[in-house]
């Protein structure tokens, strides 16, 4: 099992490197359709350092002009923060965060790095950048999928077993087989819709 101090270097490193991609992106793929759907590059990015910009306490009256809708309230957000913000500084809020111990209100430090992990994946896949998770990385998040980690993010993986071609990895035990590398198969675990048909087969 990792060390805290162990994912808290996995964190800063995600978060250096996703500055490094952000701060060589175009202008138009700024504006690309991300995986998140209805985000675009910018608005993930936005989303991405909102955790480092807001104090909790202005999180929280943020979450009560949305009425407690914390999908509705970070949509917002997402949306006001990219465009105030210039691609520059959104990227050096990474950067410069590189450290900080925010995480989210569940899941501890792990889920802190799938924020990252995850939402870096939902800029760079579109954008067909061809970005590899270290192994050391994809690997504290797999181990993170479970059930609650699957309705949460409204995976439908019922009747599936996912099973990595590149790790050691599978879950599930479903008569429908996923073969893909680890890192597609952690975007289907947190809700993700790849851009091509997942290769399915009897178990």
């Amino acid at each position: 099992m990792e060390t805290t101090a162990g994912i808290r270097a996995e964190i800063a490193a995600e978060r250096r490197e996703l500055a490094d991609v952000l701060d060589g992106l175009t202008d138009e793929q700024w504006d690309v359709p991300s995986l998140c759907g209805g985000w675009r590059v910018r608005e993930v990015a936005g989303h991405m350092s909102m955790g480092f910009r807001y104090s909790l306490g202005r999180t929280a009256l943020e979450l009560a002009r949305a009425r407690g809708d914390l999908h509705r309230m970070t949509d917002r957000l997402a949306r006001r923060d990219a465009a105030a913000l210039s691609p520059r500084e959104l990227a050096a809020a990474l950067r410069d965060n590189a450290r900080h111990p925010w995480k989210p209100p569940v899941g501890g430090l792990p889920a802190a790095l799938g924020h990252d992990v995850i939402h870096g994946l939902d800029i760079t896949v579109p954008l067909g950048l061809g970005r590899r998770v270290p192994e050391k990385r994809l690997r504290i998040l797999l181990a993170t999928v479970t059930p609650r980690t699957l309705r949460f993010f409204k995976a439908d993986l019922e009747g599936v077993t996912l099973r990595a071609t590149d790790l050691d990895w599978s879950y599930g035990t479903g008569v429908q087989v996923v073969r893909r590398p680890a890192q597609e198969l952690l975007l289907l675990a947190y809700g993700r819709t790849l851009h091509r048909p997942a290769e399915r087969e009897a178990s």
